[in-house]
């Protein structure tokens, strides 16, 4: 990783540019994100959130119509997309960690914070969701299983920070990864956005 710097305005170490919330789908990257935005006045952005606003049609549409190969090309669009805008939260879809040449621009362009939940709470969370393609299995436990087995090394290749996304409320969550950005940021100050 690079040195990408971030800091709240309690902390004012640096200017603000990009904060990207990495994880698996049931995470809480939405959810959090949003509430980061709102207390470090950002912009957020989803990236499936933007793909569903500019192609009018919901994810698992896009799935259905185009497969998942279809989707990660429009998912890695949306990201370069997004990762040209300053002082923003964003909130990445849970594959966007499979190509290579995403984790290159996450690397490249932003402070990128991996929001472990373990597989257990991750089904508690998306067992009643029927927008989530990958989980319209036989067996959808035991699929988050196995994407998260897959998935996790990726995201931690790829993190700044790792901040546990497993308990407590949406502000209590975005108030533990402002703390982690103010040590990563006491940790690295020779580092500059």
């Amino acid at each position: 990783m690079g040195c990408r710097l971030f800091s709240s305005p309690q902390h004012n170490k640096t200017q603000v540019t990009r904060l990207i919330l990495i994880g698996m789908m049931g995470a809480g990257k939405t959810t959090v994100g949003r509430e980061l935005a709102k207390r470090l006045n950002l912009r957020f952005a989803d990236c499936d959130h933007e793909l569903i606003e500019r192609t009018g049609v919901p994810v698992p549409v896009i799935f259905d119509i185009e497969g998942e190969a279809g989707f990660r090309r429009r998912e890695s669009r949306m990201l370069a997309e997004l990762l040209t805008e300053q002082d923003i939260v964003i909130a990445t879809g849970g594959g966007i960690v499979l190509d290579p040449a995403n984790c290159a621009l996450l690397s490249a362009h932003g402070t990128v914070i991996y929001l472990n939940v373990p597989p257990s709470v991750l089904w508690e969370r998306t067992r009643h969701d029927r927008n989530r393609p990958l989980l319209q299995v036989e067996n959808p436990r035991e699929r988050i299983e196995e994407l998260y087995g897959q998935r996790d090394p990726l995201y931690r290749s790829v993190a700044d920070l790792v901040v546990d996304g497993e308990r407590g409320s949406c502000a209590a969550m975005a108030a533990r990864i402002e703390k982690a950005l103010a040590e990563y940021a006491d940790r690295n100050p020779l580092c500059t956005p």
